[in-house]
């Protein structure tokens, strides 16, 4: 008789690994936050819980729960006798959204430099961001951007700066994706980054907030109100 077929411990944890029950709330609240993030459902459009659960083939009720916590986020609003939309974008929020990144981010080098901690984990991203500005792949690169300066806030190791940011990004990535592109502006976005992190990791504390204001900046050097009206 053959021995039965044994696993390691590592292969038994692997096959034996908890089910993921993630709530259909959550999910299509994540399938609609992606599509607004992206720009696919722009700002001003409206969220109809009858089309939307027939398009998902899901029923009405984890529809509305999904547009209440997308309302939360602030990405929703409710108009009387209208119901419900992407909340549009005005020319004061955009501004008010980069000057406050720009706060934020200041911060998170300044006390990473303090702080005297690696930068390396941001190489990673570098690295990513150049590929998809190569390849013409501005989703891959607003992926990268997000995830570069996620982590770069979070080796500032300050739980309510981290937690206000993230709130924050949900729009820039919303502004990002609605902003209008070209190969010049994709190269100069990825090619901002490794000299923050050169500055950072050379403990120049005001060549690092000089590069994260001048990089701001440069993202903001559009006009808001072309964004605004789309």
């Amino acid at each position: 008789m053959s021995n039965p077929e044994k696993f390691t411990s590592d292969e038994l944890q692997s096959d034996m690994a908890p089910i993921e029950n993630i709530p259909l709330r959550l999910q299509v609240a994540d399938r609609l936050r992606n599509a607004i993030l992206s720009g696919r459902l722009r700002p001003g459009a409206s969220l109809v819980e009858t089309a939307l659960a027939e398009q998902m083939n899901v029923s009405r009720a984890p529809i509305r729960e999904a547009i209440q916590i997308l309302e939360n986020d602030g990405l929703v609003e409710t108009i009387a006798y209208k119901g419900k939309r992407v909340k549009p974008l005005t020319v004061r929020e955009i501004t008010e959204t980069y000057s406050l990144r720009e706060a934020y981010e200041t911060m998170a080098a300044r006390r990473i430099i303090e702080k005297g901690v690696s930068v390396a984990p941001l190489r990673k991203f570098c690295d990513e961001m150049m590929i998809a500005a190569k390849t013409n792949n501005f989703e891959a690169l607003i992926l990268a951007d997000e995830a570069f300066h996620r982590t770069m806030i979070k080796l500032a190791d300050h739980d309510l700066l981290f937690s206000s940011w993230k709130n924050l990004y949900l729009r820039i990535h919303q502004i990002m994706s609605l902003r209008r592109r070209d190969d010049r502006e994709m190269t100069e976005i990825a090619g901002n980054h490794p000299p923050i992190v050169d500055a950072i990791e050379a403990g120049d504390t005001a060549l690092a907030i000089q590069l994260v204001s001048e990089h701001t900046h440069n993202l903001a050097d559009f006009d808001p109100a072309e964004i605004a009206k789309t």
